[in-house]
């Protein structure tokens, strides 16, 4: 009966599943449609191909691509936290994107936004174990902003008629 109670509040909200129907829904059909642009350098690579992934869950034939996404990327490393003996002890890997997606049929744009994410990486003695770290740190940027283009994807979608 609790549930009952606790359930009547949402019924008038308007509130519906983003994926409602699946990958035979309106959103999932959406993001099918959206070819990806190649993107430049290592950061990119990852970038597109976490995007692909995401965006060709639904299975839908390169026939039925309507948007067009283009990613520009923004790469940082930058050192932190001195040492005593004036050695970077800390750093800092930013990853930025800015994404514009275009509607094919029209050239009009749908949608120009940002992403982001940081990490941060302990430089240890180990030269190789420091490089390991920072390209982990980047190859999980990478799926984050991925995610995060996704998902204001999807929202903006659901918006267009």
């Amino acid at each position: 009966m609790a549930l009952f109670v606790c359930a009547l509040p949402l019924a008038g909200c308007n509130l519906s599943p983003m994926y409602a129907g699946g990958g035979n829904g309106a959103v999932a059909r959406a993001l099918a449609g959206i070819e990806v642009s190649p993107i430049e350098g290592q950061a990119g690579w990852l970038v597109r191909n976490a995007l692909q992934d995401r965006l060709k869950e639904s299975g839908s034939n390169t026939a039925d691509i309507r948007y067009q996404l283009s990613v520009k990327l923004d790469d940082r490393l930058e050192g932190l936290g001195l040492l005593n003996d004036e050695t970077i002890g800390r750093e800092r890997r930013t990853l930025r994107a800015r994404y514009t997606l275009t509607d094919t049929t029209s050239d009009e744009i749908v949608l120009d936004a940002t992403a982001g994410a940081d990490a941060g990486v302990d430089v240890v003695s180990s030269e190789y174990a420091t490089i390991a770290a920072e390209q982990t740190a980047l190859e999980n940027l990478a799926r984050t902003v991925a995610d995060r283009i996704v998902t204001r994807l999807a929202v903006r979608l659901r918006e267009t008629p």
